[in-house]
């Protein structure tokens, strides 16, 4: 791996920090996630499959787990985050009687048996983690036969207003780098997972002042975790290079844009679990 390369790879702490923090503020600022996840949800409406048990992956604050205690009335809905303030927070959510579990695990290394599952589903969470073939070997390894894993997530152009403002502010990484839609897919079939699709769309927000995105980016837990940040406090000097040089892209009504590239992609499990994935259940308390 080249110097630059590894400069992007992310810090799993002080990612895992980020959301522990933002566990109170990200309902508020997360209107994008809102808007991606219903849309996950709704491409459910064409996926002919009745779990018995599901896994929201990356579950945040709860908001997918809740919808999804509605879709399947019978199914058992599990949230899972690396993050346990995320995961407390999922907990509280309900409909009518019901209730979502919770567990606090690594989606690199999850706490269920070998083919356990029906419906692995993740929404904006998969760009948080650094090698997807293996993350996506652990999927196939508790997802029964036929199972569907179902997700979006970040493509490279997202935020790219922002990374090329700070290009020119100064040599360090302050946007992760994000996979391609390709990338995705070839993850997908490396893993063992069967006919992938995979899609793409650009989401615009806009903003009056960089300083909101900012502040929305940090309300989310979306801090720069990548290995080759600066350290220390961000200065003002630095702070205003970077308003300035983001003022290059052009205002719409006013408002400055902040680009999303939203990759969607399902598949369907290995009809076998490949030998190489040996079973990981962790008997754990579940919240």
């Amino acid at each position: 791996m080249t110097n630059q390369a590894q400069a992007h790879v992310l810090d799993k702490r002080k990612t895992r920090l980020g959301f522990e923090r933002a566990a109170h503020s990200y309902d508020k600022a997360a209107l994008l996630q809102r808007e991606v996840g219903l849309e996950l949800l709704e491409r459910l409406d064409w996926i002919k499959l009745t779990p018995q048990r599901v896994l929201d992956l990356g579950c945040g604050t709860g908001m997918m787990a809740e919808a999804l205690l509605k879709r399947y009335p019978k199914a058992e809905i599990i949230g899972v985050d690396i993050a346990f303030n995320m995961v407390l927070q999922t907990i509280k959510r309900r409909h009518w009687w019901r209730k979502p579990l919770g567990v606090c695990a690594d989606v690199q290394a999850l706490p269920f048996a070998n083919q356990s599952c029906d419906m692995l589903i993740s929404n904006v969470m998969l760009q948080w983690c650094n090698d997807l073939v293996p993350v996506f070997k652990e999927c196939a390894r508790v997802l029964r036969p036929e199972g569907l894993i179902t997700f979006a997530t970040f493509g490279p152009d997202t935020l790219k207003e922002l990374r090329a403002s700070w290009a020119k502010v100064d040599g360090y990484p302050h946007v992760s780098r994000f996979l391609d839609m390709h990338d995705v897919g070839d993850a997908l079939l490396a893993a063992g997972f069967r006919d992938p699709v995979v899609d793409r769309e650009d989401k615009i927000l806009t903003y009056a002042e960089v300083k909101g995105l900012l502040q929305d980016l940090k309300a989310i837990g979306a801090n720069n975790a990548t290995q080759g940040r600066a350290m220390g406090l961000m200065g003002k000097q630095r702070l205003q290079a970077l308003y300035q040089a983001y003022e290059s892209f052009r205002r719409v009504d006013g408002k400055l844009p902040a680009t999303y590239e939203v990759i969607f992609g399902h598949a369907w499990a290995p009809k076998l679990i490949p030998s190489a994935q040996p079973e990981r259940y962790i008997p754990i308390k579940v919240l």
